[in-house]
């Protein structure tokens, strides 16, 4: 069941974290949204409770561990718990290696990587206490196989693969009752083409969106899907984007 569950989500400004936020909220979830950007946080959390939703917003960077205990913090006073969190936070400046563009590989590593290691780390001792919870994170089809220009980017994604799975089956064999669910969206329209600086890879990935993208809306479906099981069913990983796009 959705209704009534404390979701956090992260990177929860634009694209599936705004979805998802807005789908759980219409189906009566509690959520608590982090993103770095005010304007856009307010409207999104205006936005919902217009329509009755219950929502709240912390300006939070993912790859600062103190906003990460903030925003989960937030939740248990706001709401008195948390159910879920959603590791949405990301970014894909792609580009060969070639390019040298090591300031972005790094910042890939920070977001990507740390953003869900700070995440996990400051829920996972409350779901350990209440032995429940839910921990859902953003993937891709690039943490899946390799593409050229995606050395990073897809390496920062193959971690969310294995990490999350590892935290499946610790939590199996401890007993903590933790669910995971790892999404990996193929062509989905966001702002990631946005942060890629290289041309030539910048203008071969719009014209790919351009001809199979879908919206971010297909994905929150899945978000719902994964945290609406039973607690004894877990959706482990879903991997997803346009049936016309042979990714």
């Amino acid at each position: 069941m959705i209704k009534d569950k404390v979701v956090i989500i992260t990177g929860a400004s634009s694209g599936i974290g705004e979805e998802s936020a807005k789908l759980l909220a219409a189906k009566g979830a509690k959520v608590v949204l982090g993103a770095r950007r005010e304007d856009k946080l307010k409207q999104l959390v205006e936005g919902i409770q217009k329509t009755g939703g219950e929502a709240v917003y912390k300006v939070m960077d993912v790859v600062n561990p103190a906003d990460n205990t903030a925003i989960v913090e937030l939740a248990q006073k706001t709401y008195g718990r948390v159910d879920v969190i959603f590791l949405n936070a990301g970014i894909m400046p792609s580009s060969p290696l070639s390019a040298l563009k090591t300031n972005e590989w790094n910042q890939m590593v920070d977001i990507n990587i740390k953003g869900v290691l700070n995440g996990v780390a400051a829920v996972l001792p409350g779901f350990i206490a209440q032995k429940s919870g839910q921990i859902l994170a953003t993937s891709s089809v690039a943490g899946l196989k390799a593409y050229p220009n995606g050395a990073v980017y897809g390496g920062t994604k193959w971690f969310v693969r294995d990490f999350m799975e590892v935290l499946r089956m610790e939590s199996a064999q401890e007993g903590t009752n933790i669910r995971t669910t790892t999404i990996y969206p193929a062509a989905i329209n966001t702002e990631l083409l946005s942060t890629i600086t290289d041309e030539r890879t910048a203008a071969g990935m719009t014209s790919l969106y351009e001809q199979y993208g879908i919206s971010a809306v297909r994905v929150a479906d899945i978000v719902a899907y994964a945290i609406d099981q039973p607690e004894d069913t877990t959706v482990n990983e879903i991997t997803m984007g346009p049936s016309r796009q042979s990714w």
